[in-house]
C-alpha cells in the first residue's frame, strides 16, 4: 500500500530523516496533529555514538522510548545498557501483546508491528534484588564516587583521597568496607598517625565523619555492592548467537531509594568503561549505548572537578565507539557543559503548572534549533508517546526540528514474568561467575592479623537473593580491639616500610589497574 507522500513544510522536515544508511525508525512525523506515515522519522545508527538526550515529564513515555530503541539497537547487533528504576523495562527480553491500542498506533505511523523480544541480562546492585549480583571492589570505585556516595565536603574528600594514596602505595587492597575502615583506624592510631605525617595526615575529625558515613551506608545494605568477584565491564559489549546485541538490564527497584547510590554507581561502570575500551574512532555502529536513568541525581551537589570529570568522559569516551543518553525530565537537568556534548534529542512533554515549570519550559524551547513549530505551545500539547526530536544526521549536522508520534514496542510493554527472570538468571553463563561472593585476605585481615578469609556464600537468584555474605557479630571494633596488640604494632612497622604497588586513577579515581 502506498502512502502520500507529506505536504509542503512538512516535506522539507521529512527530507531531513531520509537517510542512506543503516538507521532506527523512531515514528511518523506530526504536522498539525496527525501522524504522516509516509514522513518516517529515523537516526542514523552512526551518529549514536554522539549521545543524546531523552527528557520530559513523568507519564509521557520516556521508557518506551528507550525500550524501543534498545530494542532495535539490539536487533542492528549493537549491545545495550538499560538501568530499570521502576522495575517496568524487564519486558523487553519478551515479545509483545498484540491488542487494539498496538495495532492503532502501527497503522497511524506505518509500522509493520510483529512482537519480538531481545536477548537480555538481568543484574542487580550486590545481588540487592532480582539479577545476577554487581559489585566493584572499593579499590576500583575509587576515592571521588565514593565521597560522592557518602555525601563528604571537599575537604573530607581530600583527605578520603589520602587514605585512598596511602593504601595504594602500600599494597592494602580494599575490597569491601570492612578493609576501608581498617584503614582509616590504623591511620589515626598512634601506631598509624607517623605514617602519614610527611603529606598532612587524616585529622581525627574527618576520620570520625568518614567512619560514621560508611556506618550509615553499611546501615543501608549497600555495603553489599563493594567486594568481590567485580564486574568486569566488558561483559556489557556481548552479542548472541544470532548476531544480536544484549541488552543488560540493571534492576534497581530494591534500591530506588538510595538514587545516589545507584547514579554513582552507573558513573563508575562508565568511567570502567573509558579507561578500558580502546580508542577506534567513529564507526559505522557504536560499540554499546548507555542509557542513564534519573541523570539529574548524577549532577545534584556536583562539584566543580567532579562536573568536569563527567564533561569529559562523555566528550571522550564517543572515541571509544560508546553512546551514553541521559534520561531525566528536562534539559536544565543536564549543566550546560555536558548537553553541549549531546548530539540527539528526544523531547516528550512537558507540563507547565507552576511558575518554576513555565520557566523550564521557556529554557527547554530556546535549546532547539529554529523551526516552523510554535514549540512551547507544542511541548506541553504533546500526547504519550509523542516527541519533539532533532538528531544529527550522517554528516553530522542537526537534522530539522520534528515532532513525531513514536512507534510501538514489539517487547513486553511491562515487567517481564517474575519467574521467567529468574530462570533467565540462574541460567546465565554469567551466574556462575558473579553469583558467589568471595571474601580473600585483604587489607581488614592483615591489619586485624587474621589472615584466614570469610568463606563464601552462595547469591540465589531472586528477591530473596541479596549476594550478601554473613559476617561475624564479633566484627563490629574488631580493629580497635587489635589496636594494642604486638602482632598489629609489628604489622604496622612493616607495612610503613615495604615498597607499594602505586595503582595508577583516572579521572574519577578509579583503579586503571587491570583487576582480578
Amino acid at each position: 500500500m502506498t502512502t502520500p507522500s507529506p505536504p509542503g513544510a512538512a516535506r522539507a522536515i521529512a527530507e531531513g530523516y531520509a537517510f542512506a544508511g543503516p538507521a532506527l525508525e523512531l515514528g511518523a512525523l506530526l504536522w498539525e496533529d496527525r501522524p504522516l506515515p509516509g514522513a518516517p522519522v529515523r537516526v542514523p545508527l552512526a551518529v549514536l555514538n554522539r549521545h543524546g538526550l531523552v527528557a520530559g515529564a513523568t507519564g509521557t513515555g520516556k521508557t518506551k522510548t528507550l525500550q524501543l530503541v534498545a530494542e532495535q539497537l539490539s536487533a542492528q547487533g549493537v549491545p545495550v545498557f538499560l538501568a530499570d528504576v521502576k522495575g517496568d523495562v524487564s519486558g523487553i527480553c519478551a515479545p509483545g501483546l498484540p491488542g487494539d491500542r498496538v495495532a492503532r498506533r502501527a497503522a497511524e505511523v506505518g509500522q509493520d508491528w510483529s512482537p519480538a523480544g531481545c536477548p537480555a541480562e538481568f543484574y542487580a546492585l550486590g545481588g540487592m534484588g532480582r539479577g545476577i549480583p554487581l559489585r566493584a571492589t572499593v579499590t576500583s570505585f575509587g576515592p571521588v564516587l565514593l565521597s560522592k556516595v557518602l555525601g563528604l565536603n571537599t575537604t573530607q574528600e581530600q583527605s578520603l583521597g589520602l587514605i585512598f594514596h596511602y593504601a595504594d602505595t602500600k599494597g592494602l587492597e580494599l575490597l569491601d568496607l570492612k578493609d576501608l575502615r581498617a584503614v582509616v583506624t590504623f591511620l589515626t592510631s598512634d601506631e598509624g598517625k607517623p605514617e602519614l605525617k610527611g603529606i598532612g595526615g587524616v585529622p581525627p575529625a574527618t576520620a570520625g565523619v568518614i567512619l560514621r558515613s560508611l556506618t550509615a551506608f553499611e546501615a543501608q545494605g549497600a555495603g553489599a555492592f563493594f567486594g568481590e568477584p567485580e564486574f568486569d565491564t566488558a561483559e556489557l559489549l556481548r552479542s548472541d548467537g544470532d548476531g544480536r546485541g544484549v541488552v543488560s538490564v540493571l534492576e534497581l527497584p530494591a534500591v530506588q531509594d538510595r538514587p545516589q547510590l545507584f547514579s554513582t554507581f552507573l558513573m563508575w561502570l562508565l568511567a570502567d568503561l573509558f579507561e578500558e575500551l580502546p580508542e577506534v574512532g567513529d564507526l559505522d555502529r557504536p560499540k554499546l549505548v548507555f542509557f542513564f536513568d534519573e541523570a539529574h541525581l548524577l549532577f545534584t551537589g556536583a562539584s566543580k572537578a567532579f562536573l568536569e570529570a563527567i564533561t569529559q568522559t562523555v566528550r571522550l569516551i564517543r572515541s571509544k565507539g560508546v553512546g551514553i543518553f541521559f534520561v531525566t525530565q528536562t534539559p536544565k537537568d543536564v549543566p550546560s557543559e555536558v548537553l553541549g556534548q549531546l548530539g540527539n534529542r528526544v523531547q516528550h512533554a512537558l507540563r507547565a503548572f507552576t511558575p518554576e515549570d513555565a520557566k523550564a519550559l521557556k529554557a527547554t524551547v530556546r535549546t532547539f534549533p529554529t523551526s516552523p513549530y510554535d514549540l512551547e505551545e507544542l511541548l506541553t500539547g504533546l500526547g504519550t508517546g509523542e516527541a519533539v526530536v532533532t538528531v544529527l544526521d550522517e554528516d553530522g549536522a542537526p537534522t530539522p526540528v520534528a515532532a513525531v508520534r513514536l512507534r510501538a514496542p514489539r517487547s513486553l510493554m511491562g515487567p517481564a514474568d517474575p519467574a521467567a527472570m529468574d530462570a533467565a538468571i540462574g541460567n546465565s553463563p554469567l551466574y556462575g561467575r558473579y553469583a558467589q561472593a568471595v571474601d580473600r585476605e585483604s587489607a581488614y585481615e592483615r591489619l586485624a592479623g587474621r589472615p584466614e578469609a570469610a568463606p563464601a556464600r552462595p547469591s540465589p537468584p531472586g528477591p530473596a537473593g541479596r549476594g550478601r555474605r554473613e559476617r561475624p557479630q564479633e566484627e563490629t571494633g574488631m580493629v580497635e580491639q587489635v589496636m594494642g596488640s604486638g602482632v598489629f604494632q609489628s604489622l604496622a612497622r612493616s607495612i610503613g616500610t615495604q615498597i607499594g604497588r602505586e595503582i595508577t586513577r583516572s579521572l574519577f579515581g578509579t583503579s586503571k589497574r587491570r583487576r582480578r
